[in-house]
């Protein structure tokens, strides 16, 4: 199949999933290389001022991006309730879901990815799925002051071509701690200089937020293409 991107056979069919699943379809401005299924993280939904901002440097870096809710997170949208993330087997099974519904409908190129737990989640599915490329904005290494207790053992296997984009201090994988990890060669780090969690990075570095979050779409989109 020719890797051109098109929204499928039939743009009203897609239209019509997007609206029935209540997923955020944001596309590519001009002609679109990718497409990426961008996950939330544990603690902020789809349409946070992050993702948002995310999604539209993508955009504009040429590259379609479709967001979704977990269940506990759609859930929150219905009854404004905090609750924890589903069981790992649960956002797994999502994750499958998402993908497969999204597949049906979008030729092309086919990424996954999301914030921190969202790309943890679909690091573990990558292979699996036959993703063309796997996206980690901020990957949750370990529980904060756990680096001795590290979730990597899925990546040093990992064959999907993958960009984890990650801030040099960030309480959940910080650099010192990563690069003694034993992560598979198909996994480019992209560090960003003193950036945190949110890859903002502090004052003395001299780079802004601004710069960090450039950077990084720049990048997520330049490694897709690369897959088309």
């Amino acid at each position: 199949m020719d890797k051109q991107h098109m929204a499928g056979i039939d743009g009203d069919q897609w239209a019509q999933c997007v609206r029935e699943k209540g997923w955020l379809w944001d596309a590519a401005s001009g002609k679109a290389s990718a497409t990426l299924i961008l996950a939330h993280g544990a603690g902020a939904p789809m349409d946070s001022d992050w993702m948002n901002d995310m999604t539209a440097r993508l955009v504009a870096q040429g590259v379609n991006v479709l967001r979704f809710e977990f269940p506990y997170m759609a859930q929150r949208r219905v009854d404004g309730s905090k609750r924890p993330p589903n069981p790992m087997p649960r956002l797994l099974e999502c994750w499958r879901e998402v993908y497969d519904q999204v597949r049906r409908h979008v030729t092309g190129t086919l990424a996954i990815g999301g914030k921190s737990m969202g790309g943890r989640v679909a690091s573990m599915l990558a292979d699996e799925l036959g993703a063309d490329a796997l996206v980690c904005l901020g990957y949750p290494f370990y529980a904060v002051g756990k680096p001795e207790k590290p979730r990597v053992e899925h990546l040093a296997a990992l064959k999907t071509r993958t960009l984890i984009v990650q801030g040099e201090r960030d309480a959940l994988g910080n650099r010192e701690a990563v690069e003694g990890y034993a992560l598979s060669p198909s996994i480019e780090v992209f560090w960003l200089v003193a950036g945190d969690h949110d890859l903002k990075p502090l004052k003395a570095s001299g780079f802004s937020h601004e710069q960090h979050l450039a950077l990084a779409a720049k990048r997520v989109a330049d490694v897709v293409r690369a897959v088309s």
